[in-house]
């Protein structure tokens, strides 16, 4: 009787999480989808899906930067004043605003 023996090979080669990670954030990926409701040929509602997964610099590089100017996400975009003082005189503007105004004794 003859007996068959399989070799077990063992991956030596293997990807973790980071790599796979680091993987994804630098080439980026897509993924989009469609989802549309119809009740007798009219359509009740739709929703378009596209979604985005890469790093901030490679969004960048593709064009995607629909933060920047964005008050919810920009600061900057919130306040105009915020765009040019340094931290500084951001603080000095505000102390001189808290100071009571010089009486006129």
């Amino acid at each position: 009787m003859a007996t068959n023996q399989r070799n077990l090979t063992h991956s030596t080669d293997s990807t973790t999480v980071a790599d796979l990670l680091e993987r994804l954030l630098d080439k980026g990926v897509v993924i989009a989808g469609d989802i549309r409701v119809k009740l007798v040929e009219v359509e009740l509602l739709t929703i378009e899906v596209r979604l985005l997964i890469c790093s901030v610099d490679r969004a960048v590089e593709m064009g995607v930067d629909w933060w920047r100017g964005n008050p919810t996400f920009d600061t900057k975009a919130r306040d105009p004043q915020l765009n040019t003082p340094g931290l500084e005189e951001r603080l000095a503007r505000l102390e001189a605003k808290l100071e009571p105004p010089p009486s006129t004794e």
